[in-house]
């Protein structure tokens, strides 16, 4: 059988390695925050960039650093680039972890740690790819690049500054979503919405980023002692505790995080919170704005009442996730991610829902809008990559689509997601408390990437 078909094997020789330098990188808190000096998105994150840069110069690979934006480690020679985009930093970990979230934790096959399946795990497997290609002194006729972003999870605005100093990848794919190859991935939209606070609310907040589903919700209010009893009587669905303090009555809600790109899989705690609300509390005590989320929003997940449900066969139907929540007695702010079909158009969605917000008096904005990717399904590199996969586990491989949003975006037409998580394998918690990999997937998933990597740097 052709050699070809076995050189993504070779990974196995490092996997000790892999995990050594996993650990050092889970045990880094990328989680991006404010600039702070030159460090654009905090200095855990530059912190987590330059762990990988160092490594893959210690390496003997060519690394590059544009602005603690983002870098690249890479091997070979050629006028044509082909790349791996992966990034180191992070969301939050918030509570209820059973493990140190930046400690990695073996049990069993299992591997814990923030950034183990979004995308540390898949950074390092990259980056081992590359030695492994240069240990054994593989030739071809592009240069290959594994490209670290540290700013993916709060907007992808790090690959924009890296090519502004770069030249685009001639073909690229991002290990940061699912096995087979994604040829499509949503729009992304997301939008503020800004109001007067509520007369008897004092305070509400919900949320840590705006890409997941909120775990939490806490409000603190004034209300009678009728009004307080049917509060806590409620049937409706949802995990409420209460509690009377010298300011009011608080209330906290809790749910279940998951990715916005999914957010019917999850348990809103903010929007099961406001449900709470109104259905106790009289529109004028509830105030405009969060009577406008209770009418326009509600626990839906497709944004029906604001008029934006829509779907296409392509990709599946738009989901709507309320992502954050602040209201005190100074002003309220929600803020939305929206994914909606590669058919669909973001700007007719974007009217939609700008006209329900300024019916309700509220002010709208837009924060984020990113176009669809769909990529031909005869691609000449979708089919490099399908036999990738094939040649590594027999298997074959599919095209999907996808409501995430991956650094495919950012090459322009060029690239699409490819792996880590395979189609048979449960729930790993990404964007989660408990976030994990099975160290044997994670092998085998660095087969794939080292055969794809491989092929890529032949031409």
């Amino acid at each position: 059988m052709d050699t070809v078909l076995h050189f993504g094997n070779r990974i196995d020789a490092y996997a000790e390695d892999m995990i050594r330098d996993l650990a050092a990188l889970v045990a880094i808190p990328s989680v991006c925050g404010p600039a702070e000096g030159e460090f654009p998105y905090g200095k855990a994150s530059a912190q987590a960039l330059d762990f990988v840069l160092n490594r893959a110069a210690e390496m003997g690979l060519s690394v590059y650093n544009a602005d603690h934006y983002a870098g690249h480690a890479e091997y070979g020679e050629g006028d044509e680039i082909a790349a791996v985009l992966a990034h180191v930093d992070v969301v939050p970990v918030g509570p209820g972890w059973d493990t140190d979230p930046f400690t990695l934790t073996q049990k069993g096959d299992l591997l814990y740690g923030r950034g183990t399946a979004d995308d540390k795990g898949a950074a390092i497997a990259a980056l081992y790819a590359l030695k492994a290609l240069k240990d054994a002194g593989v030739t071809g006729k592009r240069r290959l690049r594994v490209i670290f972003g540290s700013g993916e999870e709060i907007g992808m605005e790090d690959l924009p500054h890296y090519f502004e100093s770069q030249p685009l990848p001639d073909v690229a794919f991002t290990p940061d979503s699912d096995y087979g190859v994604c040829n499509r991935e949503k729009g992304i939209l997301r939008v503020r919405v800004q109001g007067a606070p509520s007369p008897n609310i004092l305070r509400f907040t919900g949320g840590t980023v705006v890409n997941a589903v909120p775990d939490q919700g806490e409000i603190l209010l004034h209300c009678s002692l009728e009004e307080a009893k049917a509060l806590s009587e409620s049937s409706l669905p949802g995990e409420f505790s209460f509690s009377v303090t010298s300011e009011g009555i608080e209330i906290l809600s809790k749910g279940k995080a998951v990715h916005a790109m999914q957010p019917d899989e999850g348990f809103n705690a903010v929007s099961h919170g406001i449900a709470l609300l109104g259905s106790v509390l009289a529109p004028e005590d509830l105030g405009d704005f969060l009577t406008f989320l209770h009418s326009y929003v509600g626990c839906e997940t497709n944004g029906a009442s604001l008029g934006i449900a829509c779907s296409d066969e392509p990709s599946g139907a738009l989901t709507c996730n309320l992502g954050l929540l602040h209201m005190d007695v100074s002003g309220a702010s929600a803020e939305f991610d929206i994914r909606y079909p590669v058919t669909a158009e973001g700007e007719k969605i974007i009217e939609a829902f700008r006209a329900c917000a300024e019916k309700a008096g509220l002010q709208f904005t837009v924060t984020e809008h990113t176009p669809p990717l769909y990529l031909p399904a005869d691609s000449p590199f979708i089919h490099l990559l399908q036999g990738s996969y094939t040649a590594v586990t027999g298997q074959p491989c599919n095209l999907y689509a996808t409501g995430g949003g991956t650094y495919a975006r950012a090459v322009s037409g060029r690239g699409v997601a490819f792996g880590p998580i395979f189609p048979d394998e449960p729930d790993r918690g990404l964007h989660q408390v408990n976030e994990h990999i099975d160290r044997n997937r994670y092998l085998e998933h660095a087969r794939i990437c080292l055969e794809a990597m491989y092929r890529m740097l032949q031409g």
